[in-house]
């Protein structure tokens, strides 16, 4: 048995962590169905029944992780010889960025795309106030750093790094110069390259 089991649908939030299993170098099985044909038991593992779901078989002990920015920093915590955890400098950033993505970022790229409209004297009540003011943030940061965490990539770039390659392909997130770059620069590594190759095969099967 594999180390971890990754239960994913190929056309999913599942491709942003199979990218961080490359990036890791786990050892893993994968369990890919489509949403039409999930497997019972898989409310056990995900009550939510939403993918990605990661289990990681750990001695007499299986772990269960979801939510893709939980279950890419758990890669990075258990493979630290990947070198992709944050340094003690790193830190803030890191966690800033990859939190930011997966909430305030995320939550205001949807919202446009379901047309919900936040009053404007409540757009301090919603968590991402409003998509110009989360793009505006992270168009700053991006403008003067490489990555997620600073000069350096590291596992807040699988997460943060795959918004920003779906809002550009799809137009959910405009084409602005900062981000442009930086969708360059995340796919321009081997461990993107693989699995993403794998989920278009699984695309293309389905």
């Amino acid at each position: 048995m594999a180390e971890f089991t990754f239960y994913t649908v190929a056309m999913s939030r599942g491709q942003i962590s199979r990218w961080a299993l490359h990036e890791a170098g786990a050892d893993y099985e994968q369990v890919v169905f489509d949403f039409a044909t999930r497997p019972d038991h898989f409310t056990d593992i995900n009550p939510m029944n939403k993918v990605p779901a990661l289990v990681h078989h750990h001695g007499a002990h299986d772990h269960v992780i979801t939510e893709a920015a939980a279950i890419n920093h758990y890669l990075a915590e258990t493979h630290p010889d990947a070198g992709l955890l944050p340094d003690t400098h790193e830190k803030a950033a890191y966690f800033r960025w990859l939190f930011f993505a997966a909430g305030p970022l995320e939550q205001a790229v949807v919202a446009q795309a379901m047309d919900w409209k936040v009053p404007q004297e409540r757009v301090g009540m919603a968590g991402f106030g409003s998509l110009e003011l989360a793009l505006s943030a992270m168009e700053s940061w991006l403008s003067d750093n490489d990555f997620a965490a600073g000069s350096r990539f590291t596992m807040a770039d699988t997460y943060v790094g795959s918004q920003f390659i779906w809002g550009l392909r799809f137009g959910s997130i405009p084409e602005a110069p900062a981000f442009r770059a930086y969708v360059d620069r995340v796919t321009n590594r081997s461990a993107y390259s693989e699995a993403n190759a794998i989920d278009a095969k699984l695309i293309d099967e389905g």
